[in-house]
């Protein structure tokens, strides 16, 4: 509903019947590229295909260029979302200044110029000094910290999970050990400031263990899965993935033979990704920590690239897949329609586990709350065709994919943003 000058309220009518209606759904992993990286994605592409995906609302990454170290920057990107974004779009702001590991950011500057968190993702702070002081500000501030989780000393150049497929393939193994040293460490710090430090897109079974642990113990810590850790393998890289419906309608999953899916060639660097796609075990464990709790989150780390970034020899493409159309389908596929979880505790992991890690007064239907809607159709099967696409790049391996599950609508502030 909204108000029309001069005619007063003007009301808008959707027929949600068969449909599920729920709290909008909310991203807190997202690359919107601006300001600096335009050509890959623009506040504006960037939130219209969060729209068409389901989501109201998306937390932005700070390693732009140049990155959003500092208040200036996040009044900018503020003002350009006040203008572009048809979803709400919140912003984070850098641990260290340029995204550098090496020294803190203005952390008060930046939590009074209004970011809902600092995070230095697409790197990692390296120094447990200057991680631990982050730690102790971020918690004086009420910030949470999210970090992506890679020891450089243990990952060096490597460019997909360690294991067989990058031997059989002669890739550069990234051993998963590289995130969970980090993960340690984080808990570890974590334990010593009381601060809550909230891992990123994890993807081993290493880290899962050690998660669970941490939060037996009462540590202040969380994770965030990502669709593509969770659906995909490394063997992916080798073009021998199977992806497949049981039935043909419910159960959907890995096994020998199957359907829904197009053929792709070894090497496709649409398959490459930080952290990488890790072995069928590191899956199962992702898949396993979803449902048991111990990964609150679910997020897309939509990463936009230009075409001509990534149609180059996949040791020299940039990492990073698009996800935001996609990505409730495939929670919905390998999650609820699995049987792994509720249909509830799915639209959970969307919507008031991210609000609440962030503070945010979003995610619940509950009277006095923003009209901020999602509705989808849980058994939709449909096409995910590249043309289709609000995104400005269109690096995204499940183009072609046979999906179940679809956004219908989006209503931000009691507007319809996206319909179909």
């Amino acid at each position: 509903m909204e108000r029309v000058k001069g005619i007063g309220f003007v009301t808008e009518e959707l027929d949600a019947r068969g449909k599920v209606v729920c709290p909008g759904l909310i991203d807190l992993h997202v690359h919107l590229r601006e300001p600096g990286q335009s050509g890959k994605e623009t506040i504006a592409t960037g939130t219209k295909a969060a729209a068409r995906g389901g989501f109201t609302s998306l937390v932005c990454m700070p390693n732009t260029s140049p990155s959003i170290d500092n208040a200036g920057q996040v009044a900018l990107v503020r003002e350009k979302a006040a203008r572009d974004a048809v979803v709400n779009v919140y912003v984070t702001g850098a641990i260290t200044k340029g995204i550098a590991g090496e020294e803190l950011a203005p952390i008060g500057s930046l939590k009074g110029a209004g970011v809902v968190a600092i995070t230095d993702d697409g790197h990692c702070v390296q120094n447990n000094e200057v991680m631990r002081r982050a730690l102790e500000y971020a918690k004086m501030f009420d910030l949470p910290i999210m970090d992506h989780c890679q020891d450089y000393a243990l990952v060096t150049d490597g460019v997909m999970h360690e294991g067989y497929w990058s031997t059989v393939l002669g890739l550069r193994g990234w051993p998963a050990a590289g995130e969970d040293a980090i993960v340690a460490r984080n808990i570890l710090l974590a334990e010593l400031t009381g601060a809550h430090v909230h891992c990123q897109h994890l993807g081993t079974a290493g880290s899962v263990r050690l998660l669970r642990e941490a939060k037996s113990r009462g540590v202040p810590i969380s994770g965030e899965a990502c669709c593509h850790h969770f659906t995909l393998t490394d063997a992916a890289i080798a073009g021998s993935e199977k992806f497949w419906a049981a039935d043909g309608k419910q159960i959907f999953g890995y096994q020998d033979g199957g359907y829904a899916r197009p053929t792709w060639p070894a090497y496709d660097t649409n398959f490459k990704m930080n952290p990488p796609l890790r072995s069928a075990a590191d899956r199962e464990a992702i898949l396993a920590a979803l449902a048991d709790g111990t990964l609150e989150i679910l997020a897309s780390d939509h990463a936009p690239h230009c075409d001509y970034e990534k149609e180059v020899e996949f040791d020299y493409a940039p990492f990073g897949i698009t996800g935001l159309e996609n990505e409730l389908a495939l929670a919905l596929m390998q999650l609820y329609h699995a049987k792994r979880l509720s249909l509830n505790a799915v639209i959970e992991k969307y919507t008031a586990a991210p609000a609440r890690l962030l503070r945010l007064k979003k995610g619940t239907l509950s009277p006095g709350a923003d009209a901020d809607i999602t509705i989808f159709d849980p058994d939709r099967e449909w096409v995910f065709e590249r043309k289709d696409t609000a995104s400005k790049s269109q690096n995204n391996p499940f183009y072609g994919w046979t999906l179940k599950g679809r956004a219908t609508a989006t209503v931000v502030a009691g507007k319809i943003v996206w319909q179909g």
